[in-house]
């Protein structure tokens, strides 16, 4: 388990004081102009050699990102965006940052926005975080009295101004470049890429786009050293993480823990174990709901990181762990994911607009035990027919819970055995095609 002092967020449980002055005792705004006085490659290089990566979803190198913004700035200001439209079901580490560690993230983007030359930064905040955005405010509020934003920023020489813009309730502006679209005015669509937004971003300027708590972890790094970082957990997986735990536990929660540790140990030791044992339990989402699912065989040992999931085909994804036991309907789990993804499609996509309503639809019929034996392939296939076919990454999220739930419980949508009987009047049919899917799931 990780050791305290390699804890980077002091006060996730709000047990600590919120004000400016509270988080300086913790350690915040230290040494803020002395890192900043190292120059900006020394930024770029240190996060580089953290090895941090992305905690939104995607897990992109950090420093590899700002390294493509142009090194000087021309007749176009570059800016600096924060994403912290925290909509992934099972997520909700962003929202405690907000609530109740706003200073890191505020110093985080007084760093990064020197590091990347902007003088602007948006924090795009998630519309339902009304009270997190007011209490951000009131922190932003605190900085700028106390002169660690605004002219000169923490003496730095260098002028920041920080500006909240609140969604307006839609889960695609999650997606970076939707994002943009909303902060611009416009309908949260997803861009094609190229061009990225660190050419072409916001209002066609040059722009980083990270999540919240990518931000508010850089200017501990830079205090302790990449090395410290990088000690951390393992090659290509560095660094301590915010695991969210939810679903059938005996203590939901939230944990900042070393990546790689197992993701029995964080349900059994943070979390207060499954609800009925770890012998009730049936299944895991081990990153929010666009995660395929894992059973519970593969549970036992898997580790929580980037790499290790992707082994297993699924993903960390927002580290937005939802566990699933066995008094769930499986079916009716998914069902509840599927129409989440139809709901939430910004429609742009054929594949995705009309798969997801497929999708749901088919799912629904399969929880009432009303689908015909076809449904079951046609299912997969129209998975296939979504993922790698849309502009963003959306088309993957809705489409992989389905396939997770395919991979893993196929057998127990066949076992239900109480399918539409006018599809086959041959008696001997039905066996066949039951037999089939469990031969090819075997293979």
């Amino acid at each position: 388990m990780l050791e305290d002092k390699d804890r980077i967020f002091q006060n996730l449980y709000g047990d600590k004081g919120v004000d400016v002055e509270s988080s300086i005792n913790r350690g915040d705004w230290k040494n803020t102009k002395d890192i900043c006085s190292k120059g900006r490659e020394w930024i770029i290089s240190e996060i580089k050699s953290s090895e941090l990566r992305g905690r939104g979803g995607a897990g992109f190198p950090t420093g590899l990102k700002w390294s493509f913004a142009p090194k000087e700035v021309g007749s176009k200001p570059h800016y600096l965006v924060i994403n912290a439209d925290e909509s992934e079901p099972g997520t909700c580490k962003d929202r405690d940052i907000l609530r109740f560690e706003p200073q890191k993230l505020i110093e985080g983007c007084l760093i990064a926005s020197y590091a990347i030359g902007a003088h602007k930064c948006y924090i795009y905040v998630r519309g339902e975080y009304f009270n997190e955005g007011e209490n951000l405010q009131k922190s932003i509020d605190e900085a700028y009295r106390k002169k660690l934003i605004g002219k000169n920023a923490c003496e730095t020489g260098w002028d920041l101004d920080i500006y909240i813009h609140y969604g307006a309730g839609a889960y695609i502006c999650g997606e970076e470049t939707a994002l943009l679209e909303s902060l611009e005015g416009k309908k949260g669509q997803p861009r094609l890429k190229p061009p990225f937004p660190a050419l072409v971003g916001l209002y066609g300027c040059p722009t980083i786009v990270n999540n919240v708590e990518t931000i508010a972890v850089v200017p501990t790094i830079l205090r302790k050293g990449s090395k410290w970082f990088s000690s951390l957990g393992k090659p290509k997986n560095t660094g301590t993480k915010i695991f969210c735990i939810s679903g059938n536990v005996n203590n939901p929660c939230n944990v900042e823990e070393e990546m790689g540790i197992s993701l029995k140990e964080l349900i059994e030791k943070h979390a207060g174990g499954v609800i009925g044992g770890w012998e009730n339990l049936k299944a895991v989402i081990p990153g929010g709901s666009s995660m395929p699912m894992l059973p519970k065989d593969i549970c036992e040992n898997i580790k929580m990181d980037f790499d290790s999931l992707v082994e297993h085909k699924s993903g960390l994804g927002t580290a937005g762990i939802v566990v699933i036991n066995k008094d769930q309907d499986i079916i009716a789990c998914m069902a509840r994911i599927a129409r989440f993804y139809k709901h939430e499609s910004c429609g742009q996509c054929t594949p995705c607009r009309e798969g997801s309503g497929w999708m749901w639809r088919m799912l629904e019929r399969m929880r009432k035990n009303e689908a015909s034996r076809e449904e079951i392939e046609m299912l997969e296939d129209v998975t296939k027919q979504i993922e790698g076919h849309t502009i963003c990454a959306f088309g993957e999220g809705s489409s992989w819970p389905v396939q997770g739930l395919l991979r893993h419980f196929k057998k127990e949508i066949i076992k239900r055995n109480n399918f539409n009987p006018l599809v086959n009047t041959n008696k001997n049919i039905p066996y066949l095609i039951d037999q089939h899917l469990l031969d090819k799931d075997n293979a």
